[in-house]
């Protein structure tokens, strides 16, 4: 059982590196000091899905990793 929990971790962190990775970025450099002039978008389509996967996935991980504790 515990073997399975570690696989399942592992499996679990290596999709949630690639669901963070596959995100747009919404800003660059120049927005962290102020400037940009960027608006704000609401995230739509893929990229919606891709943030509901990866909200999903760091779920799944901190569930799994309180497992790996308990057990």
């Amino acid at each position: 059982m515990k073997d399975l929990l570690i696989v399942a971790q592992a499996i679990t962190s290596v999709l949630l590196i690639v669901t963070i990775l596959l995100q747009q970025r919404g800003g660059s450099l120049g927005a962290a000091f102020g400037g940009g002039g960027e608006f704000y978008v609401s995230k739509r389509g893929l990229q919606k899905k891709i943030f509901i996967a990866t909200c999903i996935f760091g779920a799944l991980f901190i569930v799994l990793s309180l497992l790996n504790l308990i057990i």
